[in-house]
């Protein structure tokens, strides 16, 4: 919903919250469930109502459970049925400065405000590792803003008597806490009230009139950043950029000035702006974002462009370069598609609102951002989080390789006539094995994103999978593929309920990146085989469909299943393991674990 894109109108959404709430749910599908507590240590009734709006602009439609004012301490530490039957998959404390109980005194020594220091940490380190034991689930938490005013003035930053010295060893007490629990995020509210401005975001009069830590028009603000992190925590983050060339990533309009006179470089102040701006694209690639171009342009003028000696992208930093005269709303679904990403995995960025508005108004889910003038490019497409981090696995880094590997495949491909031969060509190899403490944070990743190839659209969070790993009542398999090219990771996912002698299909899904290679097949013999081990006789596989998963609606027909029964709601499939299964992979070579 553009309206929720940053740079947005915070009065505006404070004002229609039920009116935007109302559309997002008329107009969106396939939300995934999620239920947040929100232990606050101040008023948090408007952030829950606007933290709901950006969630669900997210596709998760959150169930909530909210303290009461200032109890933040007592309903995560002591004993609470009413959050216990809740089962929440993420809590979120919302405290601030507002919540430290005691500061230095000028006439503390040293070690009594390291006593203060140890005393704030032990308090919050109790609430973390009671949600932790008690919950097994995520825990989000706020560090410290900065102190509205400073009694020591500029020494207040480095005198250990100093509010903002004692805030700032706080800050680093729960960064070091951070980076050693895995399921422990901050929102980093000392940032962003900084890019807010302190002295607006800490308004007392919010405080003393409703209680408000904030003012509460920066509660938009608050509500993108945790809900960002909420989405990335479960694997709904943006997967790559598709952008416009002339007066995006250089200045002026290339077919016209000639690749001579585009502003790009550190000689003139424009062209400073765009080299800038290619900086910020380019290190996109450290975290794995696929990057394609989507331009109306001549193609020889497009790669004239990047390879402007200024220019610090290149041709081989994008997997799919589209630069011709067609519709821009067509070019990015043929590049969605080249990809095999849904399109709402993509973000437009064009410098033309007029073309954003074709793209998202043809392509339902497609986030453009508008992105101003080119000074503020950077900062409207940062602050709207779409590849916040949370987890950062191996795959993910490896992600835009990955797809540079597969345009060598699809490449290969076309010099085969015979599919087979082109399967065999690949050298492929898998591994298919049991779920792997290695893996389980990858894992639950792909549970929970947008996947065309999920029979079943179950969702999992990290603590189940766990759970799940060490029941024998599960078979559990994970797949992956290597082949010439290099290395796909995971791409592949089996839970399997054991039921007496049946195998129920709790959860399949794979990557579509490595659609039509046989990798299905793989999955299914080893899942087979290790029925057959257990002593189980047959498998029921469940398709339930969605707007997007009509791609498998036939998987098990393909895998040789029959259909029992099929309704709007799904279609239930039988798999006798007696001597008439057959094995079916052919191309790839497996190494399972026993």
């Amino acid at each position: 919903m553009e309206e929720l894109e940053y740079p947005f109108d915070a009065g505006w959404i404070l004002s229609n919250r039920r009116k935007i709430r109302k559309r997002l749910l008329a107009e969106g599908s396939s939300f995934v469930e999620k239920r947040i507590a929100i232990l606050g240590g101040s008023t948090t009734s408007n952030i829950v109502q606007v933290l709901d709006l950006f969630l669900l602009n997210q596709g998760i439609k959150a169930l909530f459970y909210e303290s009461e004012y200032g109890r933040y301490y007592e309903d995560a530490v002591f004993k609470n049925k009413q959050l216990a039957e809740f089962k929440p998959d993420i809590v979120y404390l919302y405290t601030t400065n507002r919540n430290v109980t005691a500061y230095p005194m000028l006439s503390d020594t040293e070690e009594e405000v390291n006593h203060l220091i140890n005393s704030q940490m032990q308090k919050f380190k109790a609430i973390w590792e009671h949600i932790s034991q008690e919950y097994g689930c995520p825990i989000i938490q706020n560090n410290f803003e900065l102190p509205f005013y400073r009694l020591l003035g500029n020494r207040d930053a480095f005198d250990i008597h100093g509010t903002v010295n004692f805030l700032s060893r706080l800050n680093t007490e729960f960064y070091q806490y951070a980076q050693e629990h895995k399921d422990f995020f901050l929102c980093d509210i000392n940032y962003i009230s900084a890019d807010y401005g302190l002295k607006e975001w800490s308004d007392p009069f919010y405080w003393h009139m409703y209680k408000y830590a904030l003012n509460v028009n920066a509660i938009p603000t608050l509500a993108l950043n945790v809900s960002n992190i909420i989405k990335s925590i479960f694997g709904k983050n943006k997967k790559g950029l598709v952008l416009d060339l002339d007066n995006t990533l250089w200045g002026g309009v290339i077919g016209d000035d000639g690749v001579d006179h585009i502003k790009l470089g550190p000689e003139t102040s424009a062209g400073q702006v765009y080299l800038e701006f290619q900086q910020y694209i380019k290190a996109q690639e450290q975290l794995g974002i696929v990057l394609n171009i989507n331009s109306k342009n001549d193609k020889k003028n497009a790669l004239a462009g990047l390879e402007h000696p200024d220019s610090v992208l290149s041709a081989k930093d994008f997997i799919e370069i589209k630069a011709n005269w067609e519709t821009k709303d067509k070019n990015f679904n043929e590049i969605a598609n080249a990809l095999n990403l849904l399109p709402e995995s993509l973000v437009f960025i064009d410098d033309n609102p007029a073309e954003s508005l074709i793209v998202t108004g043809q392509i339902s889910g497609v986030s453009a951002p508008n992105i101003g003038e080119s000074h503020q490019y950077i900062q409207n497409i940062d602050r709207n989080g779409y590849f916040e981090t949370t987890y950062l696995s191996d795959d993910d880094k490896k992600r835009n390789m990955m797809y540079q590997q597969n345009a060598k495949r699809i490449q290969l491909q076309e010099s085969y006539s015979d599919y087979g031969e082109y399967l065999d060509s690949l050298e492929m190899k898998a591994a298919i094995k049991p779920f792997e403490p290695l893996y389980i944070e990858r894992i639950a990743q792909l549970t929970n994103k947008s996947n065309q190839f999920n029979l079943t659209t179950k969702r999992y969070t990290k603590g189940e999978i766990e759970e799940i790993s060490g029941d024998d009542k599960y078979i559990t398999l994970y797949g992956k593929l290597k082949d010439k090219f290099g290395d796909n990771g995971v791409v592949a996912i089996c839970i399997g309920r054991k039921d007496g002698t049946v195998c129920h299909i709790d959860l399949w899904l794979m990557s579509c990146r490595v659609l039509k290679r046989d990798m299905e097949f793989a999955m299914m013999d080893v899942l087979a085989d290790k029925c057959k081990k257990d002593g189980l006789t047959e498998i029921k596989g469940y398709y339930y469909p969605t707007e997007k998963n009509s791609m498998v609606k036939d998987f098990y027909s393909t895998m040789g299943f029959e259909k029992e029964t099929e309704s709007e709601e799904g279609s239930l499939w039988r798999l006798p393991l007696n001597g008439t299964y057959h094995r079916k992979n052919r191309h790839i070579q497996v190494e399972v674990k026993r």
